[in-house]
């Protein structure tokens, strides 16, 4: 009779870890589905290779992210469409980030950049203010 308690509490306590909604969503002690597609993302973006950058943020943010982690994504993406000229992408992918996270910032290197600097700044400054 105990090993069957014991058995259920182990099973409760699984299913609670994996739970993606309700009051379990934002744990923060499970890895999401995507985050392995997110490092190759970033791997990717560092070297260059936009295109599968780009494919691995979208893979990543699929496959489930945590908000942080979608907010880096969608940050990403921004820059991956700044550099290929496609301002109103870049737009978008900002003004994602900053819906999921008002408070979103870009360190001072990136903002310092010429393109998606003065881009996030106007998307940001378009964005409702925060009380």
């Amino acid at each position: 009779m105990l090993n069957i308690r014991i058995l259920i509490l182990i099973l409760a306590a699984l299913l609670t870890v994996g739970c993606q909604t309700g009051p379990f969503k934002d744990l923060g002690a499970t890895r999401n589905a995507g985050n392995g597609y997110l490092e190759e993302g970033v791997q990717n973006y560092e070297e260059g290779n936009y295109k599968i950058a780009k494919r691995r943020m979208q893979f990543a943010l699929e496959e489930g992210l945590s908000r942080p982690d979608r907010v880096k994504a969608h940050k990403y993406l921004a820059f991956i469409a700044c550099v290929s000229s496609q301002q109103l992408t870049c737009r978008e992918e900002f003004a994602i980030a900053l819906e999921l996270d008002p408070k979103f910032e870009l360190n001072a290197a990136e903002a310092g950049h010429p393109i998606w600097g003065p881009m996030f700044k106007s998307v940001k400054a378009k964005q409702p203010k925060q009380p």
